[in-house]
């Protein structure tokens, strides 16, 4: 039967091509998804995290102290080759150029090789005092001379001249652009401040297990308030604190991933049904002539198998390839986080072969089951379709409930719950029980519609319903090929703008004002908020006034004054942020328990002579806020001392705010600008690129169900072969009979695509329900226009999938046709 069964390979060779590019898509869209996931996981960790990856341990202090004790303690291990303390400090330096001072983030340069992470574009690192290497962001090239002053506690500011030294480049880091970075020897960040270091970085001689040293860490700082990390778990805690932990996104492409492959077996085992069931007398006469029941079924599941297993290779080439040219095209982009070449792990690969064998195997089961079990005699007669109420069609409608009810009460649940695996289960059931009901459900509404078609489609049109009806398994199984592939781009479309949009919500909540500007000694001067406000690109502004008040303890405390009216317009959004009314307090959690109050308490602050009962309010703040009017009752002379600003959508954000840096710098050496719009929009574009990625998969997914509906449409041509030869012979044209096939294939297209729509919305929208609900409030977006276009395009390749069909029917000679 090994001889018979490739033999049967090469024969039919033709018909299994369509079912080979099934496989081969499925399989390259499923790689490519893991591959693309792996890929940007490893960009992202190496982007964000990139001083992190190659330490191999990562010692932080809960309290950001009494980390200096344990670095002999450390360094005595016989597992450590060396550990630096990392310390940071702030200082404001004026950049070649520039007119005003501008903030710096200062961080130490590891004084072992090994735990250097920098990465130059241009110079060195610097090896002495008196020396800096900058991030791009600042702007100054090497052998600059940047005037540097640091504040003491006092707040009394010394200047010292250091040369830059290096370019230091931070790719993919989304805060990159919100201040510039600089980077100085040990001895000079503490001569600029530093007092403790912010961490402790350890490495291991070479091939050291970096959770096994991190155990041997643990273990003798035990009973200390410190934290413990391998290298790579502190970069994805890193990552996680910046983009508000977006494992969310790895866990939708893994669902997408997870649909696909389901999809995808659906749409193969549906084609590889139909051509295994045009084969059943070709089976039946392998049995005239001796071959045993189980010889036939073995030598189709071997064919199966090699087909798959060809396939399955090619697909997950396909997908490897497919991966590294949207690597090598987002890495061309202006992104914030370019992919940077192909990470391909090797349970991608195994994922990959595994789901195309054993699909292709699973979708020969049934067909080459039924081919066996008919007596060969009988398969070589011709038969009648079985109809839809025979004992078959009762069990499917029994199992489709039985599948489908329990499903939609699971997703239901994972809604409720925001558990994405639960909805995912559930998921995969009802799609599976609304698959067999569609072989109830699709004939009659196909007949319904039709009825309306034949009004206006002329008799081609009144035949094309009578031929979609006659045979409502036919019409069903051509439905469902569409049906599947529209009901998973709606979903995924529905998903993916649902995402999105709930991301830019979390983002704005993160973020709600675009830039901050803070002074910390003195008021900002009048003329520098009017010159800050008409700054090209600056839409709103508002000023926080701020005073010190004595609270119930008789200590005093900074508090900040805002009105609310004006702050409104500002924010990008209130979710996180809590406004206060006239007679309330919105108070920082730390010092409300300082405070010992609870929202809805009543708590008196008073200033000099002054004092003023509040009601404090629940809310998210990391100040003290009054209203204006409050705290102006308190303190009549307070002044401005902070800016918020909105700046347009559509611009250059880092122009905006280099001149609002350059503006108050000038003014106000000492004050603070927190650019925070540029890191919204770097990570914006970190959730863009990664639904790009999904969003050009789907045309992916599509192809699949396109080729499921062409495939299916040849083959129900082919049946109909002498059915078409009979009404040429009665006297229907060329281009009747042409347009017939046109018109019933308009006709099923169009009822799969809406109902593929149908299904698919209320898919996507369960799916970003369930998986977004952990991280905050879900957003709810319908793209209509790009619905739109997914029946429009569904039911126009619908009619192009019958155009070669028909037009091989058409030439048929009408004898040879009737002839079979």
């Amino acid at each position: 039967m090994r001889a018979v069964t490739l033999a049967s390979i090469r024969a039919h060779a033709g018909r299994l091509v369509a079912s080979t590019l099934a496989i081969v898509i499925a399989v390259g869209f499923v790689v490519a998804t893991l591959v693309l996931n792996e890929t940007t996981k490893a960009t992202v960790l190496e982007a964000a995290g990139a001083q992190y990856v190659d330490t191999d341990v990562v010692v932080t202090s809960g309290t950001g102290t009494g980390l200096t004790e344990h670095v002999d303690t450390l360094t005595a291990l016989d597992g450590v080759q060396a550990v630096d303390p990392t310390w940071q400090t702030s200082v404001q330096a004026v950049a070649p150029g520039r007119t005003g001072a501008q903030y710096l983030l200062v961080e130490s340069v590891a004084g072992d090789p090994g735990l250097r992470w920098q990465q130059l574009t241009d110079g060195s690192l610097p090896v002495r005092p008196g020396e800096v290497a900058v991030s791009e962001r600042v702007g100054a090239a090497v052998g600059d001379v940047l005037p540097v002053t640091s504040y003491d506690a006092e707040g009394t500011g010394t200047t010292t001249d250091v040369t830059v030294t290096g370019v230091v480049d931070l790719g993919g880091d989304p805060t990159a652009g919100i201040y510039g970075k600089a980077y100085a020897t040990a001895d000079q960040t503490r001569a600029w401040g530093a007092e403790e270091p912010t961490e402790l970085r350890i490495a291991g001689p070479a091939r050291t297990d970096p959770g096994l040293l991190a155990d041997e860490v643990r273990t003798t700082l035990a009973g200390e308030d410190v934290t413990v990390r391998t290298g790579t778990e502190q970069a994805e805690a890193s990552v996680a604190a910046l983009t508000g932990d977006a494992a969310w996104l790895t866990t939708t492409l893994l669902v997408f991933a997870t649909i696909a492959v389901l999809v995808a077996g659906l749409v193969i085992a549906n084609t590889f049904a139909v051509l295994l069931a045009q084969r059943t007398r070709d089976l039946a006469l392998l049995r005239c002539v001796g071959a045993t029941s189980r010889q036939v079924r073995r030598s189709v599941l071997g064919e199966a198998v090699l087909t798959g297993l060809v396939a399955s290779v090619i697909g997950v080439l396909a997908g490897i390839g497919l991966s590294a040219a949207v690597s090598a095209v987002v890495s061309g982009m202006d992104s914030p986080v370019p992919l940077s070449g192909v990470s391909v792990p090797l349970y991608a690969v195994g994922v990959g072969l595994a789901v195309g064998t054993v699909t292709t195997l699973i979708a020969a089961l049934a067909p080459a089951r039924a081919a066996t079990r008919v007596a060969p005699l009988a398969a070589l007669r011709p038969t009648d379709p079985a109809p839809l109420r025979s004992r078959g069609g009762v069990a499917r409608l029994v199992a489709g409930l039985l599948l489908a009810v329990p499903g939609i009460a699971l997703m239901a649940v994972g809604v409720v719950t925001a558990q994405i695996l639960v909805s995912l289960a559930g998921g995969v059931l009802s799609s599976l029980g609304l698959l067999l009901l569609a072989q109830r459900a699709v004939p009659p509404i196909v007949a319904a519609a039709g009825r309306l078609l034949g009004r206006f489609g002329g008799l081609p049109a009144r035949l094309a319903t009578g031929n979609a009806t006659r045979n409502p398994r036919r019409t069903a199984a051509t439905a469902t090929a569409l049906l599947i592939g529209v009901t998973l781009t709606t979903a995924m479309v529905v998903g993916a703008s649902s995402t999105r949009a709930s991301a830019q919500a979390g983002l704005a909540a993160a973020y709600p004002t675009d830039v901050i500007v803070e002074s910390f000694d003195e008021p900002i001067p009048a003329t520098l908020q009017g010159q800050l406000e008409s700054v090209d690109g600056v839409v709103e502004a508002t000023g926080l006034t701020a005073a010190m008040i004595t609270g119930p303890d008789g200590a005093e405390s900074w508090v900040s004054g805002v009105d609310a009216a004006q702050a409104l317009p500002v924010l990008r959004s209130t979710s996180d942020v809590t406004l206060p009314e006239l007679g309330q307090v919105v108070l920082p959690g730390w010092e409300a328990d300082l405070w010992d109050v609870q929202p809805g308490d009543s708590l008196t602050l008073a200033a000099g002579d002054r004092s003023r009962t509040l009601t404090v309010v629940a809310g998210e703040t990391d100040r003290t806020l009054l209203t204006s009017t409050d705290l102006q009752a308190l303190v009549p002379e307070a002044a401005v001392e902070t800016m918020w600003l909105r700046v347009a959508d559509g611009i250059d954000q880092t122009a905006v705010i280099d001149e609002i840096t350059d503006l108050a710098g000038t003014a106000l050496p000492t004050a603070f600008v927190t650019g925070l719009a540029s890191e919204r929009a770097a990570i914006d574009q970190v959730v863009d690129v990664l639904l790009l990625v999904v969003t050009g998969l789907l045309g992916v997914a599509v192809l699949i169900a396109l080729i499921g509906v062409g495939n299916t449409l040849a083959l129900s041509v082919v049946e109909r072969r002498q059915e078409s030869g009979l009404l040429r012979a009665l006297g229907l044209t060329r281009g009747q009979l042409r347009a017939l096939l046109a018109w019933e294939a308009v006709l099923v297209a169009g009822v799969a695509a809406v109902l593929g729509v149908l299904v698919g919305g209320a898919y996507g929208l369960v799916g970003a329900a369930s998986a977004l609900g952990e991280i905050g409030e879900v957003v709810i977006s319908i793209p209509w226009l790009q619905i739109g276009a997914i029946v429009l395009v569904a039911t126009v390749a619908g009619l192009l999938a019958s155009v070669l069909p028909a037009r091989r029917a058409a030439k048929t000679p009408p004898v040879a046709a009737i002839a079979g």
